[in-house]
């Protein structure tokens, strides 16, 4: 799933050698930590934060297991 992710953020943005993609376990579930260039994260986030919310309802939908999954944005 990690792999997916990383796809997905880094054919939106423009300088696709700065995203770095991490993955943690918290007491909750899976975190999936995004980080971005300063000048992409707005093509990340999108307006009103669609495609943040799209590309967490694709990490969701491609979760097999039974825990929660989260994706944190950050520049």
């Amino acid at each position: 799933m990690l792999d997916l992710v990383t796809f997905v953020v880094k054919s939106l943005v423009d300088n696709p050698d700065a995203v770095k993609v991490t993955e943690g376990r918290d007491e909750i579930g899976i975190v999936f930590r995004v980080e971005v260039d300063t000048e992409d994260i707005g093509k990340v986030i999108g307006k009103q934060g669609r495609i943040a919310k799209a590309i967490r309802t694709v990490v969701k939908a491609a979760n097999r297991q039974d825990e929660k999954v989260y994706v944190e944005i950050v520049s």
